[in-house]
């Protein structure tokens, strides 16, 4: 595969026409200042994060004009479940035409990002985006082309920097408490509901998601990104699927319908969650997506444990593991200086627990520890997705430079790509190697 090979999008995506039940104007009018929002992927992630607390956050600086959705019972679900009243399409074009978004929202299937990223940006739209921002090299590279081509900005939505807990990690290491950093262990573990929830939906197959080390991980790489403060030189990765998929002694397609009720651990009632009941068993009509499909069908072609080593640009190296079927939820790090180390961890709070901190230790060497208790009992992503949303909508002072824009949603995506790639083939991958994009020592 060429390095900058331009990847061909799949038209079938999209059905083709105006749903009917919806308004076909902007409602609000043309002499309305507020900035005109459109969406496109109206699943959960986008009505919980991206609709409904934006609209009560800041309804005062924005207005949704637009929604779209290849499945059609679900894109009108979601407009009443939000309360809007919006035109609704499944016509992705038509929307931006009518519609002339001055922001597209693109929460989709991870593998068809690039596709509304580009295309919105030829409409005229800045690009708000789920991580990750795509899932291969080609689309990555594709994604940069156009933003350079039309003058649009991407924002790629880290919600994981704004949290309190990883905002102290990144002042610690500037402010040098372990002088200069070398190297950097870090592990991070998915329990057996929410590591399993993968593999029940459509980030179980490696075209839609690619794979954990792109979907979740590229979080976490793009943490280190941040707090190393370079960019990624080489990668290497160690990778299987030994847990869910195959591996399953019994298996259905989907919960609701299985015969192993009653036996299986990895059971999930999905009628017991009235909003994802309503939102994705009814509509299954329209493109047969089973939000409980069998965590162990066959087709799971994604791995459950992955390890990747890391070179930065600044010589600083990296270990890394995710692991998929932990029993408890939460991750470990561990940044090693000249002149000491910083240890941090998160086990997310139980429900018999009172409280909840994320404990930070400086330890210098040659001295005294300090420990540092940061309390994590805000909802959202530790806090995180109040204080992103605020910073895309109405942007202000940035001190700790937690905006990303395409270079980093690049960078973080393509430590994915390249270990995915490093799995497959059993040989490192150079970052230069796969993208445009020259590394550099320092991130600018």
């Amino acid at each position: 595969m060429e390095r900058k090979a331009f990847i061909k999008t799949a038209g079938t995506v999209l059905a083709g026409s105006l749903i009917t039940s919806g308004l076909q104007a902007n409602p609000f009018g043309e002499s309305n200042k507020k900035i005109k929002v459109a969406m496109v992927g109206t699943g959960n992630r986008g009505l919980e994060m991206w609709c409904k607390p934006v609209i009560k956050e800041f309804g005062d600086v924005l207005e949704f004009v637009g929604l779209c959705d290849i499945n059609e019972g679900r894109v009108k679900y979601f407009r009443e479940a939000a309360k809007l009243n919006c035109p609704i399409y499944t016509d992705f074009d038509k929307m931006m035409q009518e519609t002339k978004p001055d922001k597209l929202i693109v929460t989709t299937v991870d593998g068809f990002h690039h596709h509304y990223i580009i295309k919105g940006m030829e409409y005229g739209a800045d690009i708000v985006t789920e991580k990750p921002m795509t899932t291969t090299e080609e689309k990555c590279q594709a994604i940069l082309d156009a933003e350079k081509r039309t003058g649009k900005k991407v924002t790629v939505t880290f919600n994981y920097r704004y949290s309190p807990h990883r905002q102290k990690i990144y002042e610690l290491l500037r402010a040098g408490v372990i002088g200069d950093l070398m190297s950097v262990d870090f592990h991070w573990y998915l329990d057996v509901y929410h590591g399993a929830d993968y593999f029940r939906r459509w980030h179980r197959l490696r075209e839609n998601s690619g794979s954990l080390l792109v979907h979740k991980a590229s979080h976490h790489f793009d943490l280190l990104n941040w707090w190393i403060d370079s960019d990624p030189k080489t990668v290497y990765g160690n990778g299987s699927l030994d847990f869910y998929g195959k591996n399953g002694s019994v298996r259905g397609e989907n919960c609701r319908d299985c015969d192993h009720k009653k036996d299986c651990k990895f059971y999930w009632d999905i009628t017991k969650k009235q909003g994802l009941y309503d939102m994705y068993v009814p509509n299954y009509q329209y493109d047969h997506y089973l939000r409980d499909g069998c965590v162990f069908r066959k087709d799971v072609d994604i791995f459950d444990k992955m390890a990747v080593q890391i070179k930065y640009m600044n010589n600083v190296q990296v270990s890394y593991s995710l692991t998929a079927y932990s029993p408890y939820e939460g991750y470990r790090i561990s940044f090693n200086g000249t002149k000491g180390k910083l240890d941090a961890w998160i086990k997310e709070k139980q429900p018999w627990e009172e409280e909840a901190f994320d404990v930070i230790d400086v330890t210098t060497s040659f001295g005294k520890r300090e420990s540092y208790k940061i309390p994590n009992n805000e909802s959202g992503h530790g806090g995180g997705d109040l204080r992103i949303r605020k910073q895309v909508f109405t942007p202000g002072e940035d001190p700790y430079r937690q905006g990303a824009g395409s270079r980093d949603g690049s960078f973080a995506v393509l430590i994915g790509i390249a270990a995915r790639n490093s799995i497959d083939s059993g040989k490192p991958v150079n970052i230069a190697d796969i993208t445009g994009l020259t590394p550099l020592v320092k991130k600018v």
